[in-house]
């Protein structure tokens, strides 16, 4: 495509799951410029390795930095850099389970919020002239803080596309992504633990590849706001992480035993192997922020499903809430300000910002579950 072979790319969180398949998406065809961008210095050594050992070389400048891009030195980064035609900003909170606590919640606000914005700013400065941001499908009518971030972030993007064009994406589960259920199914099979998942909450997934290819198309193609999502059909592709389970064991050539505790299921990992079957433990969905089901889009939301086969596309205008969005940052910026601040406060501020949301609490997380 002579469209990335002559542009140079910046690829901010390009070594989690889904920043690496947009990094191989890119470098497969021939940047002229990739630079790649996470905090995580062993994963982008694996994004360095397995692109060397699959794909080789390019003719254009490839490098990685593994530095966070809410740090200062970040800020000197960008300043003294080369620039860039498209910046990618892949960085990302993405669990549920991160609204626990008010330290990691704030971060989280950091992350998927002012990071973004002040990337945006960035970006502009050095000339780019697009910018990509991933969101998700938990920000269309979200019930947990996760989802009600990247909501935010959105809003946060319609004011700053009148400054510099702007695409996104909501799409679902990326399948065995790092830190995802389905990728703890891997690790509990290696260390002889049994799987344990909830039995009524429906997901989507996608393949890494499919995240990679849908966010590179929404950045390349997509025109200022729009923001793409797949299409996929509820009665055929949402699925409960129990079914999951189970597909996936079968595969394995085990055949699941469904256990009545966590107890039974731990016990019995050792007695049910040696004849070729595995110890499950599915439950009912009671912690905080777990929607039932996921969408992509809300109702009064203006939809292209015609121009591509595979992908829909939510047109927004330039509209948002100026004076929640002014409060959302002078509440943030007092809170740190003071230095303390409650889950509680963080939860009240969500509220005010989005009147709409749905905030599912019940006192329970994650954490303490299997």
């Amino acid at each position: 495509m002579d469209i990335v072979s002559n542009s140079r790319f910046l690829v901010i969180g390009g070594a989690g799951s889904i920043g690496q398949a947009v990094t191989r998406e890119i470098f497969r065809r021939n940047p002229k410029l990739l630079h790649v961008v996470d905090i995580s210095e062993n994963n982008m050594v694996e994004l360095v390795r397995d692109i060397r050992s699959s794909m080789g070389y390019s003719d254009g400048e490839f490098a990685t930095f593994a530095i966070d891009a809410g740090s200062d030195i970040f800020d000197a980064f960008m300043a003294s850099g080369p620039g860039y035609d498209y910046v990618l900003n892949l960085s990302a909170l993405k669990h549920v389970r991160s609204e626990k606590d008010p330290w990691t919640l704030m971060r989280m606000v950091d992350v998927n919020v002012f990071n973004t914005d002040k990337t945006m700013r960035q970006a502009k400065a050095k000339g780019a002239g697009k910018y990509f941001c991933v969101s998700t499908d938990k920000a269309a009518n979200p019930v947990n803080m996760m989802g009600a971030s990247k909501r935010i972030m959105e809003m946060f993007l319609m004011r700053r596309s009148l400054e510099l064009p702007v695409s996104t994406a909501r799409f679902a589960n990326v399948a065995f992504s790092d830190g995802s259920l389905l990728y703890g199914f891997i690790r509990r099979m290696e260390k002889e633990q049994p799987l344990s998942a909830p039995n009524d909450v429906r997901r989507y997934f996608v393949t890494p590849q499919e995240s990679g290819e849908l966010c590179l198309m929404s950045c390349l193609l997509g025109e200022n706001r729009d923001l793409f999502f797949p299409k996929l059909d509820a009665g055929e592709n949402l699925i409960t992480f129990s079914q999951i389970a189970e597909r996936y064991l079968q595969r394995l050539g085990y055949e699941p035993v469904e256990c009545a505790t966590e107890e039974e299921a731990r016990a019995r990992v050792g007695e049910l192997k040696a004849m070729r079957k595995w110890p499950v433990y599915f439950f009912k969905s009671d912690t905080t922020g777990e929607k039932d089901f996921e969408e992509f889009f809300t109702h009064g939301e203006t939809l292209d499903m015609e121009r591509f086969a595979s992908i829909g596309v939510i047109k927004n205008a330039p509209v948002w809430d100026d004076a929640r969005v002014r409060n959302f940052e002078q509440t943030i910026s007092a809170m740190k300000a003071r230095g303390s601040w409650s889950r509680a406060e963080l939860v009240d501020l969500f509220n005010e910002t989005i009147p709409e949301f749905n905030h599912k609490e019940t006192g329970k997380f994650l954490d303490g579950k299997m």
